[in-house]
């Protein structure tokens, strides 16, 4: 049996910002399920994990860490959750803030040492469970320099000495760069700040320590790992990426398809699935109404539950949104994020209530019965190295028009591409034109029941499940260590 160990900033549903937290959380899970031995580590989030319901116990053992002028002693507390054991790091002045990293729009200023002593502590523990470590899973820049401290200053531990690395490139964005003035202050490797090690512009950058030291590197989908080679979303590191790119497999997520399932979801107006899809007409009347829309189950029903920010090109649907409205459709949009956008989404509701709707920020069981109500999602994205909402949608019916990029390409299949098995439309061009003619091409085979009806099942029959996306990752874990 594989012993695993995933260490995180983040983890559904105990902390959660974005994307991270729902792999961090699902993917354990479904590994455990193929017979895998898992921990997960994460930082002691008090006030997100408290709120979540959990209530951590101390497990008893507590790791002492000097840095930056400070010994600190890191109390370690467990959650038990479906049957996995999540270990949490505990220091208060650093994880029991308001927001994983940072306030609303920013960050903390003292991140790096935040992680990096996270990073740390992550490794004592992960030496200490008792059985000799197989994989050290890392995710995003927070840990991304974990396999740099194993390879490097923790190999005195033998437990974890021989592990095998894999480092999670979940959005390649956001890479964890900070003044170089931290080396000395957390005693970092310095025989690395150089150029094909973790140095960017004079500067640390967490995301290159994990590229350069793991045994494995993986990313969220197959498109989005040939993406981040290029200029257009390497991030200016497309060149060092691909000097890595024999280490590197693209691997698409899934979706808990218990917790998001239309035949059993308590959250929506009627039940319905593949088999007997009648229920998804009284799940978009009852959303209707909800919204204060006309209740007319021959008017097309666009939605959209997204960040509000360029990434999610969100600047598209400003652009076409009036000319939908124009045309008879309907729009309802969940999300929050850039002001001026929420504004804009606001004042177009309220200039046409019985047409639009807009809900700021983030509310879960409204999601579920957008999903379940609407017709068509839209994922305009600029760039989306996975995505999740495109997933859910099919999985309650709604077709998604997406753009070609990343997760949402290999994950909903054109329908000028493959009619047959189609599951939603693509456009490639970030502009609105392109955007506006998949949007019309959608709403055109809507008036086609008999096709709209094939496209519809399409999505509800796709396997979105993490098992396949599990056993990929074992795949890999197994071509690291032999087994």
């Amino acid at each position: 049996m594989l012993n695993i160990v995933f260490i995180a900033s983040e983890a559904a549903p105990l902390a959660k910002t974005g994307g991270l937290a729902d792999v961090v959380g699902a993917l354990p899970q479904a590994l455990r399920k193929l017979g895998v031995n898992i921990h997960v580590i994460l930082p002691y989030y008090k006030k997100d994990i408290e709120r979540a319901g959990f209530a951590p116990r101390f497990t008893g053992m507590s790791i002492d860490m000097w840095a930056d002028g400070l010994q600190r002693s890191f109390p370690i507390h467990e959650v038990k959750h479906q049957g996995l054991s999540y270990l949490l790091v505990e220091q208060d002045d650093l994880y029991d803030r308001e927001g994983l990293y940072g306030p609303p729009g920013g960050a903390y200023a003292d991140n790096l040492l935040r992680f990096i002593l996270f990073d740390r502590v992550a490794l004592e523990v992960t030496a200490r469970l008792g059985d000799r470590i197989d994989i050290i899973h890392c995710h995003d820049w927070q840990t991304g320099m974990v396999p740099t401290l194993l390879r490097t200053q923790y190999l005195h531990l033998r437990s974890i000495a021989s592990a095998k690395t894999v480092f999670t490139i979940h959005n390649l964005a956001y890479q964890g760069i900070f003044a170089a003035d931290w080396l000395h202050r957390l005693g970092l490797p310095t025989h690395h700040f150089h150029p094909e090690g973790f140095e960017f512009h004079g500067q640390i950058n967490c995301m290159k320590a994990g590229i350069m030291e793991a045994d494995a590197i993986t990313t969220v989908s197959p498109s989005y790992a040939r993406e981040i080679m290029t200029p257009e979303y390497g991030c200016q590191l497309e060149g060092f990426i691909a000097n890595h790119a024999d280490r590197l497999t693209g691997i698409v997520n899934g979706i808990d398809v218990e917790a998001w399932n239309p035949a059993t979801d308590p959250c929506i107006a009627a039940h319905f699935n593949a088999g007997s899809p009648r229920g998804k007409r009284a799940c978009k009347q009852a959303l209707q109404r909800e919204c204060g829309l006309d209740v007319d189950p021959d008017r097309p029903l666009l939605t959209l539950i997204s960040r509000l920010a360029e990434q999610k090109g969100i600047d598209l649907l400003l652009a076409n949104a009036p000319r939908w409205i124009e045309r008879g459709y309907q729009l309802v949009v969940l999300g929050s994020g850039d002001p001026h956008v929420e504004h804009a989404l606001s004042a177009l509701a309220h200039s046409h209530p019985s047409s639009a709707y807009f809900w700021r920020g983030f509310n879960e069981p409204l999601a579920r019965r957008i999903y379940a109500g609407g017709d068509i999602f839209l994922m305009p994205s600029r760039f989306e190295p996975c995505g999740l909402g495109q997933l859910m949608a099919m999985r309650y019916g709604t077709v998604p028009v997406v753009r070609a990029t990343g997760g949402l390409k290999d994950t909903v299949i054109d329908y000028d591409h493959d009619k047959r098995h189609a599951t939603g439309f693509h456009f490639c061009a970030a502009e609105a034109a392109a955007f506006d003619e998949a949007v019309e091409q959608a709403v055109s085979l809507y008036r086609k029941p008999r096709i709209w009806a094939r496209l519809r099942n399409n999505a509800l029959r796709r396997d979105s499940s993490w098992r396949a996306s599990a056993e990929a990752y074992l795949a890999v874990y197994r071509r690291l260590t032999g087994a």
